[in-house]
């Protein structure tokens, strides 16, 4: 045990007897026992069990602990940087019961840790995706506390949410979303169909699910930090599709290569390197098999072809110049 584990016990145990937390602890906390920083999973777990015991909490005490273990998580434990399997399980198993982010606090932390690693394991941007989907169907999670809609109804807070989380996660060098996080987005889709959902969750929707089909990081080794300037792109937020993503979206899988090149600047430094990509770029922007059968699958679960899935076989039709057989009845339908 540390010197700074035993320092610890003293304050801590203080805080959580009393069941609150005052701007004077977190001072305390943050000059006296943390003033290197949390550099163990013992003084992380201290942390947590202050966050779990204490209902009455000064405004300070959140960003004090997002901060604390965000940057403990990503910059102490190994491997530096990125969040491994071992270290998100612990995350989760930390902030979560039964599946379900304990406080908006948590949730709070759990994006952030997102947005700092460099990589981490696919399923944590899934699960976090599934918070906003608990609030958004069931009504049920951090998110709901406060909440004005009704479960049921996509917002647009919602929408900022969930791209948020999509932006964050860089895992695998992907820029294409996932085939778990594709899931979650269906999931909303399918209970949320006859509601008036915000204009952007459509919008999301589709091109998220499209560019996940066709995406050509899933071909080329190409590091999401720096193909697509990742803190820029993190930095927009709005619900509003702009910067690099607007030109993505406007251009296809055109537009991606050329935003690649202005927001990187390595059009001459590194243009053998551009060509591979966009070589690369053709193979990806066929739908295979595999993929016809899932998204023909995932779009009939229902029974229903609705009017956001519509628009999803529509956008596939515009950018991919090669779309297996097995798609294109589905896709005739609704051209």
């Amino acid at each position: 045990m540390t010197m700074g584990e035993l320092v610890l016990r003293g304050p801590v145990a203080e805080i959580v007897s009393k069941g609150a937390v005052t701007a004077e602890d977190v001072l305390t906390l943050r000059r006296g026992v943390f003033r290197d920083g949390v550099v163990s999973r013992a003084e992380a777990d201290a942390l947590f069990a202050v966050d779990n015991s204490c209902r009455a909490r000064a405004p300070e005490w959140d960003a004090f602990f997002i901060e604390a273990i965000g940057d403990y998580l990503v910059g102490q434990e190994p491997p530096v940087g990125h969040v491994s399997e071992d270290n998100a399980r612990w995350l989760v198993d930390a902030i979560s019961r039964d599946g379900v982010v304990c406080s908006r606090t948590e949730l709070e932390l759990l994006v952030r840790v997102m947005e700092k690693a460099q990589s981490m394991p696919a399923w944590l941007s899934a699960f976090a995706l599934e918070q906003v989907a608990h609030v958004v169907t069931d009504g049920d999670g951090p998110l709901a506390r406060g909440r004005q809609a009704r479960p049921g109804v996509v917002t647009a807070d919602d929408v900022a949410m969930l791209r948020r989380i999509l932006y964050a996660f860089g895992g695998d060098g992907q820029a294409g979303i996932t085939r778990e996080e594709a899931e979650v987005l269906f999931d909303i889709n399918d209970r949320t169909v006859e509601a008036e959902n915000d204009p952007a969750w459509s919008d999301l929707f589709v091109k998220a699910i499209g560019f996940s089909l066709m995406a050509a990081t899933r071909h080329v080794a190409v590091d999401r930090d720096v193909a697509l300037r990742r803190q820029e792109w993190l930095d927009d937020t709005s619900v509003d599709v702009a910067g690099f993503f607007s030109r993505v979206v406007a251009g296809g899988l055109r537009g991606y290569i050329d935003a690649v090149k202005t927001d990187t600047g390595v059009e001459n430094a590194y243009r053998e390197k551009n060509e591979q990509f966009a070589a690369a770029n053709a193979a990806a922007e066929t739908i295979c098999e595999n993929e016809a059968d899932w998204i023909a699958a995932r779009i009939g679960r229902d029974g229903v072809l609705h009017e956001n899935e519509k628009a999803l076989l529509r956008f596939i039709k515009a950018e991919s110049p090669d779309v297996h057989p097995s798609l294109v009845p589905l896709i005739d339908r609704v051209a």
